[in-house]
């Protein structure tokens, strides 16, 4: 399993919990240990670039996701094909924000963000009702098995 974390953003980050939780996840949702991801940090000025250019939204947004080779999760009998799963892109500075909003840690939330990310790397959207429960729903397995699974480490 590939997984490239890239921190532009300036603020200091624990690059191997998010290496350990992308792990897990890959893990739990039986991605082929051969898919590739890359995780990118950037500041407020660069992720807002990134989403006027690629959603026609002013502002910084919290995460984008790229996905490249449309993998989807698989199962305990099959697990994806190895690929290119995509491009995770992360804002530290709006996830200080949201952090403080929700009173929880920064790593919590940028740990919510790069699950957030990976699902729609994998397929998952929450347009819909239906697909925002099985998204979010999916979403708080990963977040909480990664937990557990950290408290054993």
């Amino acid at each position: 399993m590939s997984v490239e974390i890239n921190n532009e953003s300036g603020i200091d980050v624990d690059e191997a919990a998010i290496q350990r939780l992308v792990v897990y996840a890959f893990e739990h949702l039986n991605v082929h240990p051969d898919a590739e991801v890359a995780i990118q940090m950037v500041d407020e000025g660069a992720m807002e670039r990134l989403h006027i250019e690629w959603m026609d939204e002013p502002g910084p947004t919290d995460v984008l996701s790229f996905p490249m080779d449309e993998l989807r999760p698989g199962s305990d009998d099959e697990p994806t094909p190895p690929g290119l799963l995509g491009d995770i892109v992360l804002c530290p500075q709006v996830a200080i924000a949201q952090a403080e909003t929700a009173g929880h840690s920064v790593m919590d939330e940028l740990l919510l963000l790069t699950t957030h990310g990976l699902l729609h790397l994998l397929g998952f959207d929450h347009a819909e009702p239906d697909d925002e429960r099985e998204m979010f729903g999916i979403q708080r397995d990963v977040l909480v098995g990664y937990t557990l699974a950290e408290r054993t480490r």
